[in-house]
């Protein structure tokens, strides 16, 4: 048969581990494709619907341990779903996300299964956060929700739109729940200390939630932003209650990051919370 690829190992009838032309190890994923077949054969391109590469040692064997112990049906599942993030989203995604987010669907359905539903806290955060990435999320859940009978609850799209920007960003998912829960601090510290309850669907809060999404962000990156020292007088003046609350807030965030935010992130800071303070 000629065939680009030399099957390694078979994992299921619908997924093979197979060495390139270029000597690389990839994943093949396909109907039947690993069915009646034997390692060390070649594999006809035509077979293979889809195949991505593992880089990392590590995801190549958690994948190799993973796909065994979950169905074939849920594997053609999460690859369907994994084509629709990347076309609504016009996206490249980073290949891990084919461990991270089978596994962790796989784990979610099981403890549906089994009467348990672990909460997520941070669920509006994370739509404020990554309103693309939760908009895709919610398909992938009814996605899977329709094709396998089950109702996986609103906590879960969260999950998923964290793993989604996880992919995209290349950063880890924990570090992104992190993000989350600190901004949910946050806010609760902003409520405490201007003696309010912010409307979580106004757009003041979005404006909010998006600028110390993306102060985390530059202090990750050691970016600075433009300093205003005749704004920051007035603003040190006219508002020190909110000046005030912006540096207790950076000063968290720089405990929480160990990183450093330039003194300018302090005037963006105050001009939100003056558009949430009591009038």
């Amino acid at each position: 048969m000629n065939g680009g690829f030399e099957i390694k190992k078979i994992l299921n009838n619908n997924v093979v581990i197979a060495i390139s032309d270029q000597n690389t190890e990839v994943v093949l994923t396909g109907k039947g494709i690993g069915f009646n077949q034997k390692q060390g054969e070649r594999l006809d391109e035509s077979k293979v619907d889809k195949y991505f590469v593992l880089i990392d040692k590590h995801e190549q064997e958690q994948y190799k341990l993973l796909v065994p112990n979950v169905s074939e049906s849920f594997i053609a599942i999460m690859n369907d779903s994994i084509s629709l993030i990347e076309d609504k989203l016009d996206s490249q995604l980073d290949e891990h996300i084919h461990v991270s987010l089978t596994d962790h669907l796989s784990f979610a359905i099981k403890r549906l299964r089994q009467g348990l539903d672990v909460k997520y806290p941070f669920l509006v955060e994370t739509q404020t956060m990554y309103p693309k990435e939760y908009t895709v999320a919610e398909e992938v859940i009814q996605h899977i929700n329709h094709k396998l009978d089950v109702a996986l609850p609103d906590g879960e799209i969260g999950f998923v739109a964290l793993h989604i920007h996880s992919a995209i960003t290349n950063r880890s998912v924990g570090k992104l729940n992190k993000y989350s829960a600190l901004i949910n601090q946050l806010v609760h510290v902003i409520e405490d200390s201007l003696h309010l309850v912010i409307d979580r669907t106004g757009i003041d809060y979005l404006r909010l939630v998006r600028h110390l999404r993306h102060a985390i962000e530059r202090s990750e990156l050691n970016q600075t932003v433009d300093a205003h020292e005749r704004l920051e007088k007035v603003l040190k003046e006219e508002y020190p209650v909110c000046y005030n609350l912006s540096w207790k807030l950076i000063k968290i965030m720089q405990k929480e990051l160990r990183t450093n935010f330039p003194d300018a992130e302090a005037v963006y800071l105050t001009m939100h919370l003056q558009r949430l303070s009591p009038k």
